[in-house]
């Protein structure tokens, strides 16, 4: 464990994939219905709470949707790369672009097309449904289910990893 909090201390990017990560990797489909996705309200506040101590959090996923817009929007993330199949550029454009090294840069992925992100971030993270084979690849694999509250977890693992997860709890106990 104490090796997972060093690594998570420097961290000032959280790079998300969408479907098995925010989402439980169902996709909807029906006639004439727009492709539906379910987000976990508790990811969303730990994305917000992540954010409020400095962390920039992005997204990079492999397939185009409005309903990801939307929610990002919602967040406030403007970092969004949708339609990235091979997501090792966008990956490469984000620390570019923000000044990061791979150590600043924690990337939560579950299935195969994350494996070379999660490879190259200072902090990988995966959820328990994801690939066999990314577990073998990663520093942490959460308890919460994907599109169930992963995020919010490692949100809090990294915001206790740099002693800012109390100061968000008080905020909360002042108000």
């Amino acid at each position: 464990m104490n090796q997972l909090i060093e690594k998570a201390k420097p961290i000032k990017l959280l790079i998300l994939d969408v479907d098995g990560v925010l989402t439980n990797g169902t996709l909807y489909y029906g006639p004439g219905v727009a492709h539906l996705k379910g987000f976990h309200i508790q990811d969303g506040l730990g994305i917000k709470l992540l954010q409020k101590t400095g962390v920039t959090v992005a997204i990079i996923t492999a397939k185009q949707s409005e309903a990801v817009a939307l929610r990002a929007s919602e967040l406030h993330i403007t970092h969004i790369y949708m339609g990235r199949e091979n997501k090792l550029p966008a990956y490469e454009e984000l620390k570019h672009k923000l000044d990061l090294n791979d150590q600043q840069i924690a990337y939560m992925g579950d299935d195969l097309p994350d494996l070379p992100c999660l490879r190259r971030a200072g902090l990988a993270i995966t959820v328990p449904n994801s690939s066999e084979t990314l577990s073998q690849h990663v520093d942490f694999i959460t308890t919460k289910k994907a599109g169930k509250g992963a995020v919010r977890e490692a949100s809090e693992l990294i915001m206790k990893a740099q002693n800012s997860y109390e100061a968000v709890i008080q905020s909360y106990l002042t108000e």
